[in-house]
């Protein structure tokens, strides 16, 4: 059991993200990762749907023999991981919490930006989970759509996602935020462009980098550490495998043999 693979899921390659961080941080521990390319963005989509998604996924990572999973995908952290979690027997991990955690120790005016999918933006999650832990803090959010397909068609450091990215954060910038949380997995990718626009006196957020640090404490809590001297990730996805090969094998810190094309419906 302590061998078994980390499922790590996500509506395309923003969760990539996130198995990056899980590599650094958790070397010795093997990742089964599971991109819905067929279907992104998860953003636009309703609640029922995300969740529907996201149960064929996790059955599928289950029969893949995953000893905890992360969901590395914001919308669904916020539409599906209370159900997730009540029907699986073991760890699961969102990313809306260790990001909102962390804006609440950077914040020094108590001003804090996220920019999300209309989805997250919608549930509210981001500003109920940040207000629980200090409700001083101010949460202003923006619904970014244009970034996930920017950053599924490569378009990292194009002149239009600089554009698009100045269009987005000028009213959030308005209101004197000090940190900004990059509420989608898919944003950090784009971190440097968002930087730039923001400016150097606003501090992101990247739940990416804490999602793994609490996958760690979780796992350890759970005594399920890995003693693989070398771990092995497989990569699986609904649609287009080879452009995932081509986009993960520029994030990822490791070499991608092959990714499986599966019909993830079979597992509704």
């Amino acid at each position: 059991m302590n061998n078994a693979p980390i499922g790590v899921f996500d509506s395309g390659v923003g969760g990539l993200t996130v198995a990056r961080e899980i590599m650094r941080q958790l070397p010795n521990e093997s990742i089964v990762y599971f991109g819905d390319m067929a279907r992104v963005p998860y953003g636009s989509k309703s609640k029922d749907t995300v969740i529907s998604f996201s149960r064929q996924i996790v059955n599928f990572l289950t029969e893949k023999h995953v000893k905890a999973i992360v969901i590395a995908c914001n919308t669904a952290s916020a539409f599906a991981l209370s159900e997730i979690v009540a029907e699986t027997d073991f760890p699961v991990v969102g990313v809306i919490e260790p990001g909102a955690k962390t804006a609440d120790e950077i914040t020094a005016n108590n001003k804090v930006g996220v920019i999300a999918t209309e989805g997250t933006v919608k549930s509210g999650m981001y500003s109920k989970v940040i207000k629980s832990i200090n409700p001083d803090i101010e949460v202003f959010q923006k619904a970014c759509p244009l970034f996930v397909p920017l950053v599924e068609e490569g378009l990292l450091y194009d002149s239009i996602t600089i554009e698009v990215a100045d269009r987005y954060l000028h009213d959030l910038l308005s209101y004197g935020i000090d940190t900004l949380v990059l509420g989608c997995t898919h944003y950090p990718l784009i971190r440097r462009t968002i930087q730039k626009v923001a400016g150097e006196n606003v501090s992101l957020v990247s739940p990416a980098y804490e999602t793994a640090k609490e996958l760690e404490k979780i796992i350890s809590k759970n005594n399920i550490e890995s003693s693989l001297e070398s771990a092995v990730h497989r990569f699986y996805v609904s649609d287009s495998a080879d452009r995932f090969k081509k986009l993960a094998s520029s994030i990822l810190p490791c070499d991608i043999d092959e990714v499986v094309h599966v019909n993830i419906e079979q597992y509704g």
